[in-house]
């Protein structure tokens, strides 16, 4: 139903700052009738080119070179509407930067309506893991490489409820094997203090997980309401396995005051059981606490953020922001096994606050923040999002 409404739209979208199109072609190899008159389902397939620039001016790259292709990423999607001639459905999605890469294979058989759809899922990444184990600089406005990246394998099967009313389901439970490796790509179970990275100590990780999320969304003219609830138990099927609960919740309100929208969400969680480092909740950067790199206000077993952002008109095509962030670990950054937020010298608690414009026009929206931290550090952020695409 938020689809229905663009203003509600682009205010939920002002939440975080996003990607930049850089370039993106599409092509769709269309039917082909052969001899016996079957008509063959067409493949679309579309290769995209992004750049993300949800980075800081003053925030360098965290790998210390200045080149702004490093933070490119290129995505090729291959979709197949008709496989196997029973409108099973295969799709096919490669993301690959210089440091990050995934892979996602979606199989979906048809089912009807009133019944949950399946999917099976593959997935592989591999990505830097800077909000755990990323090292704080500049009175904490930026996060550095810690030397720890995840490579992360996961199988399973998603079940979607009927959406009724308000509200959404999925289940899905999951296989997933995490291995961290350095930035040269080799394995290890220790970071660069000495201690484990992983929960068995070992070079992986392996899991099974029950995950089950729920959604409520509602919107009208004037104001929206958003409430996602997920809840991961880890099940041990088979030996070794990580055994946790952890759940996390994000509620979400908007609300028109004349000619401005004011827009707050909070957002929490915890984990118990099995926990390793790179499950934690990782508190700072966009997102979450803007004025903070990323997970440089602190990690822990539990958090809460609280982003809340005003947004008036200037002129026809500008409008003006004034926002408010705030976020803790709730003191539970010294349960996590080897405490990296302590020896990192996390606070553990931070507040970020500024403004902002946001101009909009046909060849695309572009926004800048400034935010200022409790360290008073100044970082702007700037973001371009809705450019034009050509196929």
């Amino acid at each position: 139903m938020l689809a229905k409404n663009s203003k509600v739209k682009r205010a939920w979208a002002r939440v975080v700052l996003g990607w930049v199109t850089a370039g993106k072609s599409s092509c769709c190899i269309p039917p082909q009738t052969p001899p016996g008159g079957i008509i063959l389902a067409k493949i679309d397939v579309n290769v995209d080119f992004t750049h993300k620039l949800c980075a800081a001016l003053m925030l360098q790259p965290f790998r210390n070179s200045g080149s702004p292709l490093e933070l490119v990423i290129g995505s090729l999607c291959i979709k197949h509407p008709n496989l196997f001639g029973k409108s099973e459905k295969l799709d096919v999605l490669w993301d690959k930067g210089l440091y990050d890469s995934n892979i996602l294979i979606t199989y979906r058989k048809p089912r009807p309506e009133w019944l949950a759809q399946q999917s099976f899922v593959i997935q592989h990444s591999v990505s830097p893991e800077i909000g755990i184990h990323g090292l704080p600089d500049d009175n904490f406005s930026r996060s550095g490489s810690g030397g720890v990246n995840l490579c992360r394998f996961s199988a399973g099967l998603d079940l979607s409820e009927p959406a009724s009313s308000n509200w959404s389901s999925k289940t899905s439970i999951k296989f997933e094997n995490i291995r961290p490796v350095s930035d040269e790509g080799r394995s290890i179970n220790r970071d660069i203090h000495g201690f484990p990275v992983t929960c068995s100590g070992g070079y992986h990780d392996s899991m099974v997980v029950v995950k089950q999320e729920s959604r409520y969304a509602k919107a009208n003219d004037r104001s929206f309401s958003q409430f996602s609830l997920q809840i991961e138990q880890g099940v041990p099927i088979l030996s070794k396995c990580l055994i946790f609960n952890r759940f996390k919740f994000v509620a979400s309100r908007g609300l028109k005051l004349g000619p401005a929208f004011l827009l707050t969400s909070l957002t929490g969680g915890s984990i118990v059981g099995d926990i390793a480092p790179y499950q934690a909740f990782a508190i700072g950067g966009l997102g979450s606490v803007r004025g903070y790199g990323e997970g440089a206000v602190g990690c822990g077993r539990s958090c809460l953020v609280s982003n809340n952002e005003l947004t008036f008109p200037l002129r026809q095509m500008l409008d003006g922001a004034v926002f408010l962030d705030c976020g803790s670990d709730l003191g539970s950054g010294r349960h996590v096994p080897g405490n990296p937020a302590l020896r990192h010298g996390k606070p553990g608690n931070g507040v970020g606050l500024g403004y902002g414009l946001r101009f909009k026009s046909q060849l695309g929206h572009f926004q800048v923040d400034y935010a200022v931290n409790a360290f008073q550090q100044r970082t702007v952020y700037f973001g371009f999002s809705n450019l034009p695409s050509w196929s």
